[in-house]
């Protein structure tokens, strides 16, 4: 359970608010071709039993004046999936959505009370395969303050906001090593503030830091 090393370009997201949002922008409009070839990230085929079911999630980027942060939910002890994690708000695709990305913001209203004026959408992130057999596509969305939440008590039990910097510096980012099917598989978490962040959470936030500072 190491730590890595931090991202060599890990400065430019530990700048002034505006600078930081100014690369972030850039990056998705660079990144259309980049992703419409992206690999999904996330379990491995072989350990997802049946049909992967298509869901999406919001990555809110939420843009206060003392720095940007990411809106988090912990989820309710007794849901079926991933009961108890740290989590994006989002869910599975309905048939009236029209896109992931209305699929996020419909869940993100439905979960936290974020109103889909708050967000500029900026882009995707590659999807990511979880083992309980979602394809979730993360969208990230900028978001505006303030924030008037309202949780829905049945899925979220808590929300709060990490600095995206700390999260997106892998000097946080701690590797764990796990047997499955008499293979040795990994996984991430990122400790912070009395909360855990692991899990596919964990692993969206690894494939942002990866799509931001890409290896050479």
């Amino acid at each position: 359970m190491n730590p890595v090393p931090a991202s060599p370009n890990a400065s430019l997201l530990s700048g002034k608010p505006d600078e930081m949002l100014l690369f972030l922008r850039r990056r998705f409009a660079e990144s259309g071709a980049q992703m419409a070839t992206a690999q999904a990230t996330g379990a491995d085929l072989d350990l997802i039993k049946g049909p992967l079911t298509p869901a999406a999630v919001l990555v809110p980027i939420v843009m206060r004046a003392t720095g940007l942060t990411i809106l988090l939910t912990q989820r309710t002890a007794h849901l079926r999936d991933h009961a108890g994690q740290v989590s994006f708000p989002g869910g599975r695709c309905e048939p009236t959505d029209g896109s992931f990305e209305a699929t996020a913001l419909r869940e993100a209203e439905e979960e936290v009370g974020l109103l889909p004026a708050q967000v500029e959408i900026i882009g995707r992130l590659p999807s990511f395969r979880t083992i309980t057999s979602f394809n979730v596509v993360p969208v990230v969305g900028l978001v505006s303050p303030p924030l008037n939440l309202k949780l829905d008590d049945f899925e979220v039990a808590d929300a709060f906001e990490p600095p995206l910097e700390f999260l997106l510096d892998a000097r946080n980012h701690v590797r764990h090593e796990v047997e499955a099917k008499g293979i040795m598989r990994a996984y991430w978490s990122m400790p912070w503030g009395g909360y855990n962040i692991w899990g596919a959470t964990a692993g969206m936030l690894i494939s942002f830091r990866d799509f931001l500072y890409p290896s050479p």
